[in-house]
């Protein structure tokens, strides 16, 4: 039992290996057609049993679609089924937000820089309807924290980066979570309200003028300045504190 599961695991090695290397060299391109099994089975030389096997696989991660009486299409790059293999694959690690949020940080502040550089009259009109909503909803952490995430979603569309725009959705369940837990500290910090609505407009207007160093600095200081609401969560410091820092400043 255990060699088979090894030539099944070195079967779908094969295939993938196979599949990797003709997309990367365009010999294969989505939408085109695998080779018939009978073929796979002999240039690959596997069994037929652990070519389907290895296909099914494929098919399940969303690489390829099986269809009756035409075969194995290689289908285009979808995010949906990275998100889930990323919300199984990170679920069990210790401190799992706050890797994810550092992994955000450096895909959305590249994004603001190109965005600033390549983002339409549409993207800006989609930035705004979001902060327009971030302002609406600030007392609601479910709706709060959506607009929040389609806020930060549509800086990235508006980079025109695919790789950057799959890496990101393919984070989307993880994000959503950090974006709820950040809002869920409104209900306790009374000052994040206006905190949340100013730093994404400053953001906003940065993209605007098309100010790439201030987009970022700006997103950055907003990224911080949550961390730090997060730490005074956590040493059970409030907006009291907060008053007596300002008063000393």
């Amino acid at each position: 039992m255990e060699s088979s599961g090894a030539d099944s695991a070195s079967g779908f090695e094969r295939v993938l290996a196979y599949l990797r290397e003709r997309l990367l060299d365009g010999t294969l391109k989505p939408g085109e057609r695998l080779m018939a099994e009978r073929e796979l089975v002999r240039q690959l030389g596997v069994s037929r049993p652990i070519v389907r096997e290895a296909l099914r696989a494929l098919h399940m991660l969303g690489i390829v679609e099986i269809r009756d009486r035409i075969g194995t299409v290689v289908k285009r790059p979808d995010a949906s089924a990275l998100k889930d293999f990323f919300t199984l694959a990170l679920a069990q690690q210790a401190d799992l937000i706050d890797d994810v949020m550092e992994a955000r940080i450096a895909i959305e502040c590249q994004a603001v820089r190109l965005a600033c550089e390549r983002a339409t009259i549409a993207d800006f009109e989609k930035l705004q309807r979001a902060l327009i909503r971030i302002g609406e909803t600030i007392d609601d952490a479910d709706t709060g924290s959506a607009a929040d995430f389609d806020f930060h979603r549509a800086i990235v569309l508006a980079a025109r980066s695919p790789t950057l725009a799959m890496l990101h959705e393919s984070m989307a369940t993880l994000l959503a979570i950090s974006h709820r837990n950040r809002r869920l500290l409104v209900q306790r910090f009374d000052s994040m309200k206006s905190y949340l609505v100013d730093d994404h407009k400053r953001v906003f207007d940065a993209i605007v003028k098309r100010d790439p160093d201030r987009a970022e600095v700006t997103l950055r200081r907003h990224f911080a300045i949550g961390d730090e609401y997060r730490r005074r969560a956590v040493i059970g410091e409030g907006d009291r504190a907060d008053a007596r820092t300002a008063q000393s400043e």
